[in-house]
């Protein structure tokens, strides 16, 4: 798996790409400063996964995220940063990011959530969770079959379609399927947004 690490605290490059590079299925094959500089390494490596920083000179990540999921939407980008405020969150997800981890996670924990996004599930560090978390309202999933609306609640808890699949007695196959009706009834793009779209808080900031 080729990674590229953008953050504009040299030390945080140096100490990504050394630990990750420890990992057997991993080779980070490039450090960036900006999100411009990400860009136009994407365009010679294009990596697999990309991890970003969200404040950086010049252009930050979530504009670098937004452009480089519009030139190349196979890249799985993850912001790795310090800010946990709901803005940050909301606008990464929103530019494209799959997954949101805070600096302070476990490298080991960061390798398997790195994993996590390459294999097409979403990932949200559990303080991000608390941040965006509402009770959801039912009114969001209107439409929805009460089995729809389980799949829905168990891709918010960040369940893969196995997990899910096991709780709910289901193939992996008919999840899948299940799970592609629902974003198209709800007219979302991906679990990213479905999850985002169960915890969205009511306030008129969607």
């Amino acid at each position: 798996m080729k990674l590229i690490i953008v953050d504009d605290d040299p030390l945080v490059c140096q100490s990504l790409q050394l630990l990750l590079s420890k990992e057997e299925d991993m080779d980070v094959t490039g450090v960036a400063s900006d999100g411009q500089e990400a860009i136009e390494l994407c365009t010679a490596q294009q990596p697999d996964v990309v991890l970003m920083d969200i404040q950086m000179p010049v252009m930050g990540g979530i504009e670098s995220t937004k452009m480089m999921k519009k030139k190349y939407p196979s890249i799985h980008i993850i912001m790795l940063t310090t800010f946990q405020d709901e803005r940050n969150i909301r606008l990464a997800l929103q530019a494209g990011a799959e997954g949101y981890l805070l600096k302070s996670t476990q490298i080991s924990n960061m390798a398997d959530q790195i994993r996590a996004i390459s294999a097409g599930i979403s990932v949200l560090d559990q303080g991000v969770l608390k941040t965006i978390m509402k009770e959801p309202s039912g009114e969001r999933f209107e439409g929805l079959t009460e089995r729809e609306k389980d799949i829905v609640e168990l891709v918010a808890q960040g369940m893969s379609n196995k997990e899910i699949g096991s709780q709910l007695y289901l193939s992996d196959g008919t999840v899948r399927n299940m799970l592609s009706i629902v974003l198209d009834k709800l007219e979302l793009r991906d679990r990213t947004q479905l999850a985002i779209h169960y915890w969205q808080r009511e306030d008129g900031r969607e």
